[in-house]
């Protein structure tokens, strides 16, 4: 509240997706969907630095804490919910404790990555920011 970028565009840090058919479908382009398997790993990453799980001091010990707090958040999605990140890494099977190294922004930045996760009842957006 009261931040100067939120006062001048409110979707800040995001760009406001477009409405028009065309642009709507090219901003959708570059959302991919993620199998509900590799959610925990995607957002154990999405909480390390750099996007880079193996190199991550300390990760062997903080692991399992990591990877109970990741279930939690997804505990809030039912199954039938449905996930989407602004990266191809891996195919059908990503692995996010692999380094991650392209995306297509979805904010004013030059990098970004997230989850958006989408429920009957809710939509999340779990995002990480290169503001560099």
């Amino acid at each position: 509240m009261g931040e100067p970028e939120l006062l001048e565009d409110p979707a800040f840090p995001f760009r406001v997706p477009p409405v028009d058919e065309e642009g709507a479908a090219e901003w959708r382009s570059g959302l991919f969907e993620v199998p509900r398997r590799s959610v925990v790993r995607l957002l154990v990453m999405l909480a390390t630095n750099a996007m880079n799980v193996p190199r991550q001091q300390g990760f062997a010990e903080r692991r399992a804490g990591m990877e109970r707090h990741a279930a939690a958040i997804l505990s809030r999605f039912p199954e039938g919910s449905t996930f989407f990140t602004n990266t191809t890494h891996g195919g059908e099977n990503p692995d996010f404790y692999e380094y991650v190294s392209t995306s297509w922004p979805l904010s004013q930045y030059v990098w970004d990555f997230g989850l958006l996760a989408v429920s009957s009842d809710e939509v999340g957006l779990i995002w990480s920011f290169d503001a560099s």
